[in-house]
């Protein structure tokens, strides 16, 4: 039977109204991410929406998430809207992925090697995936609708370039949270320089 790891996360899909943004300047924004105890955090994502306006966004090259000693690899995994993922087994069993969140729900039923085509991931937000067979399995999709992303490595550091000048609100995510859980956006304003800044997210220990 599937187990009910059955995800509500929906914090990306706000409608605003398209509006042109300033190209004067390109700048990039450093975050620095800790947990609850003051330390770095891994797989913190970070996003940027203009204040006002909505900027384009491309599909990237297609991604994969593989499955490999009975874990997925990576465990997150951060694109943008439109892009497609295939899921290719390595392990000498067979896996059953599946998602049942609302941005991305499907199921590759019980196989071994690399599924016949790969999924469009369309929406925005983000689809927590599980294995049917094995229930220690977890991994995160985080789909961007900003061109200006980043996630963060393990010394809680991200970096998103190519920011032009002007207002914008900055969104964090972490697997840790918990479902509803995404801390309130921040107001960030970008100049011709780089800009900086700290966040602490309630996360204790990894998921």
């Amino acid at each position: 039977m599937i187990s009910a790891f059955c995800p509500t996360l929906r914090f990306w899909g706000a409608t605003v109204l398209a509006t042109p943004l300033a190209m004067a300047h390109a700048a990039a924004l450093n975050i620095n991410v800790t947990g609850s105890d003051g330390k770095p955090l891994l797989d913190a994502v970070a996003l940027l929406d203009p204040a006002v306006g909505k900027a384009p966004v491309k599909a990237m090259a297609d991604v994969e998430i593989s499955q490999a000693k009975r874990q997925f690899n990576p465990r997150v995994t951060l694109i943008t809207v439109g892009t497609k993922v295939t899921f290719p087994n390595f392990d000498t069993v067979r896996h059953h992925v599946y998602s049942f969140s609302p941005i991305k729900t499907f199921e590759l039923k019980l196989y071994a090697g690399v599924p016949n085509a790969p999924l469009t991931f369309d929406k925005p937000g983000v689809a927590v995936l599980g294995c049917n067979i094995h229930d220690t399995m977890a991994a995160w999709v985080v789909v961007a609708d900003s061109p200006w992303f980043a996630r963060s490595a393990a010394n809680g550091q991200a970096r998103i370039e190519g920011v032009p000048a002007g207002n914008y609100r900055l969104r964090l995510w972490h697997a840790g949270l918990g479902l509803g859980a995404e801390p309130a956006a921040v107001a960030i304003t970008i100049g011709a320089g780089d800009a900086e800044h700290h966040a602490r997210l309630a996360v204790s220990a990894e998921p």
